[in-house]
């Protein structure tokens, strides 16, 4: 979980964060939780955000994936859309989450996709779909943050 792992950004966003003193790729991670997890980010923009996470680790008692489990990888995808959609003058704060489970997961990975429901000024929202190997619909989330200036944090 501690290796090192590269993220497709969009080179407009890499030169944006580049011309502020922001090495955007060596910045860049899922979080203390996320790494801990197993997610790992595939694909960054602020159009979409793809992700996966090991089912295995990750379960409740069962073995089926765990909810809570589902809710951290959508979040996290989401959080990221928000924080590229806001640029490097915004924060992305998660202010409501929500999930839906549509059948368990037992094994293999999850792939999550985040793609913008809303983008404004101070909030955006994102629908994430998090698919099993087979591609079947395991979750469906939905994510709104705020973006709050980044000189008032």
């Amino acid at each position: 979980m501690g290796e090192q792992q590269t993220v497709k950004f969009p080179q407009k966003v890499i030169d944006e964060y580049a011309a502020l003193g922001v090495d955007l790729p060596a910045l860049f991670s899922a979080g203390r939780l996320g790494e801990r997890m197993g997610v790992r980010i595939l694909e960054a923009a602020a159009d979409r955000v793809v992700g996966t996470m090991p089912v295995e680790g990750n379960t409740q008692p069962y073995g089926l994936l765990h909810g809570g489990a589902s809710a951290v990888l959508a979040e996290t995808l989401g959080s990221v859309g928000s924080m590229l959609h806001g640029g490097p003058s915004k924060l992305a704060v998660g202010v409501d989450l929500n999930c839906t489970h549509h059948r368990s997961a037992h094994s293999g990975v999850v792939t999550g996709v985040a793609t913008p429901v809303h983008r404004g000024r101070s909030t955006a929202t994102y629908e994430i779909v998090i698919t099993d190997e087979a591609d079947r619909r395991v979750c469906t989330a939905r994510l709104t943050c705020l973006l709050r200036d980044a000189s008032a944090a």
